[in-house]
């Protein structure tokens, strides 16, 4: 989608041709003050250094179940009837929603269901129900927990709170977005996390409220590419593991595509590495953690520079809940990407000294080395040969280069293993 022309169109006429305005947003600022936390927004010199942007990040992973989407669910909880709130209410969602629902209606008083696919991982089941919410596991996929969710509703008179497509839902959200321009009037440009769209509608209809000519870019992973295809009608595959599962929606939200229509300006997507990337350098730089979402918004900034360049951009570190052991790996990773971090691979003689030799040339380039696997049957290799995996660490890539030219050198095969 090129630049939208009518994302500068008159606010007020949009507005009222829109599910909900920036009254709503304003409204539900004031209804949720003090009861959520007001995430600071800071300037980063490191990242605006490496981005030749000037770029803030609003910490939403500071939240309380870390995570912006206790904003849109406490706002649909406030607006509930004494009779809704207390009959209960359910979602289905095995995220950050299912958080922020449980943890604000435990908070009120109000009974809350979540509906989890049985498929879900044991850690977000205990962190629902840590905060007061009660599981119940049906069927395999998201899409047959959402249909026992609203069977449910309808049996026993829950309430459903939709986790993006409702207005007053959306609009708790778009407190992202006033917080911003209020702490940060001179942004230019906003880069938002996209999954269902109910961030990036409520942030877009308060920002061009208050600054009609303020750019907002939304972003995608290149998986999961599903507004960006609805948007720019297009027929793209949509589907596979990808860090940013926060926002990793196959169908996107009715009421937040006519928003996004209207007000986003372009849409951006963005590669598995490009996602790594962005959260391993949150945490070196910025010593914060967040999901795979939550960096996406870098990780737009990082893989296209040239459409960034000199803006004043604010980014939404929209949620912190990432698996310890998943970003244990993407740490890893991101060092093997950097070259301090390699596993070479090097075909040997099967005899004695070989391999003291090779170490020799290691202690000579200063390498360190981690582990060494000796693979003497599953070859193709004569009965006298060995392939010898090793990994190693470095003080960069040059010094890896420099170690595989010396054995290559002395004639050795060296190939090094690669990532995605």
């Amino acid at each position: 989608m090129a630049e939208n022309s009518t994302a500068t169109k008159n606010t007020a006429a949009a507005d009222n041709a829109l599910p909900f305005g920036a009254d709503d947003v304003r409204a539900a600022a004031n209804n949720i003050a003090g009861q959520v936390v007001r995430t600071p927004i800071l300037h980063s010199k490191t990242l605006s250094k490496i981005t030749g942007a000037d770029i803030w990040l609003k910490f939403e992973n500071q939240q309380f179940t870390a995570a912006y989407k206790e904003r849109g669910a406490l706002n649909a909880l406030l607006h509930l009837t004494d009779e809704q709130k207390a009959r209960g209410v359910i979602a289905a969602s095995a995220g950050n929603h299912s958080q922020g629902l449980s943890y604000h209606g435990t908070r009120l008083g109000v009974p809350v269901t979540i509906v989890m696919p049985r498929t879900t991982p044991t850690v977000k089941i205990m962190q629902t129900e840590s905060v007061g919410g009660k599981v119940v596991l049906e069927g395999e996929t998201f899409d047959d927990a959402s249909a026992h969710a609203h069977k449910l509703s309808k049996e026993l008179g829950l309430t459903y709170v939709h986790p993006f497509d409702d207005p007053t839902v959306a609009a708790g959200q778009g407190t992202v977005g006033l917080e911003m321009l209020d702490d940060v009037p001179e942004l230019d440009t906003l880069v938002v996390p996209i999954g269902g769209g109910g961030l990036i509608s409520g942030i877009a209809t308060i920002a061009k409220a208050i600054n009609p000519d303020i750019r907002i870019i939304g972003v995608q992973a290149r998986l999961y590419p599903s507004m960006f295809a609805r948007i720019k009608h297009e027929e793209l595959p949509c589907g596979g593991d990808t860090l940013a599962e926060g926002i990793a929606v196959k169908e996107p939200g009715e009421l937040t595509s006519q928003v996004i229509r209207a007000l986003v300006d372009d849409i951006v997507l963005v590669d598995e590495s490009a996602l790594e990337n962005a959260v391993s350098l949150l945490l070196q730089i910025e010593k914060t953690v967040v999901e795979g979402a939550g960096a996406a918004g870098l990780a737009a900034v990082l893989s296209h520079r040239e459409r960034f360049a000199g803006r004043k951009i604010g980014l939404v570190l929209c949620g912190g809940n990432i698996d310890t052991r998943l970003l244990a790996n993407v740490l890893l990773r991101d060092l093997a990407r950097s070259g301090r971090l390699a596993r070479l691979r090097l075909t040997l003689q099967d005899r004695p000294g070989a391999l003291f030799k090779v170490m020799h040339a290691f202690n000579e380039h200063n390498v360190n080395i981690l582990e060494i696997y000796h693979q003497r049957i599953f070859t193709t290799l004569p009965a006298k040969g060995l392939i010898t995996d090793i990994e190693c660490e470095a003080r960069d890539r040059a010094q890896i280069d420099a170690l595989i030219a010396d054995l290559t050198g002395q004639g050795y095969n060296v190939s090094e293993a690669e990532l995605a």
